[in-house]
């Protein structure tokens, strides 16, 4: 299964891979320059097609539990100044995803849609210390029962050129369902209350829409 964001790409990519495969049957006749030229192609399509994909995930929604916004690795853990929003002390907890991970987003929480707002920026690498501030980017505030005002934020990184998000101001947010997509290679941020109790640590992978961040 596939994300909608990428059916464009895929159709372009698969189009072009069938010409040059064709052309390098007709017009190349050294045949392993043929068929390595044709193997590289079809590697390309795989790695596209692998990008896009997007797994069927149902996450069991819950008022005591915040889940993984997106699949990647737990690159921080940190009490932060949040200043975008909240103006004040936040638990930040940061998703690294790196090309070969699934890039949808999906709503960590359930709740109302407070706010949603695009930033132009940078294209830091998405581990940069700054990029959750300087580089593209997307910000999101839902309001849940139980934890109160949660922030997420979609950052594109050195080679993610598209950020795509649904959240719209005054819709409910559903736990676990699609959010949205980062094309290429990027971070998720998430802004939570301090103190709120963490299930997972640094370095941890994570699956979005699956694996457990808080329960309180």
């Amino acid at each position: 299964m596939f994300h909608k964001e990428g059916f464009r790409i895929i159709t372009i990519t698969f189009l072009a891979v069938v010409a040059v495969v064709i052309s390098a049957d007709h017009y190349i006749s050294t045949l392993w320059m043929s068929k390595g030229i044709q193997i590289v192609a079809l590697v390309f399509l795989i790695l596209v097609l692998q990008f896009f994909r997007n797994p069927k995930r149902i996450a069991l929604e819950s008022e005591t539990q915040i889940i993984a916004p997106a699949d990647g690795k737990i690159v921080i853990i940190e009490e932060v100044e949040e200043p975008e929003y909240f103006q004040d002390k936040r638990l930040q907890v940061s998703i690294f995803m790196s090309p070969l991970n699934v890039h949808v987003t999906r709503y960590p929480a359930t709740g109302k849609i407070k706010l949603s707002k695009y930033h132009p920026g940078k294209y830091l690498v998405a581990w940069h210390p700054k990029s959750s501030e300087l580089n593209e980017r997307t910000t999101i505030v839902i309001d849940h029962p139980t934890y109160g005002s949660i922030l997420y934020r979609q950052i594109a990184g050195a080679v993610a050129r598209r950020i795509v998000n649904y959240a719209k101001v005054g819709d409910k947010a559903v736990q676990g369902h699609d959010a949205g997509f980062i094309k290429f290679g990027s971070r998720t941020d998430l802004f939570l209350p301090i103190g709120t109790p963490l299930s997972v640590g640094l370095n941890d992978r994570v699956k979005g829409g699956i694996t457990i961040i808080s329960a309180s």
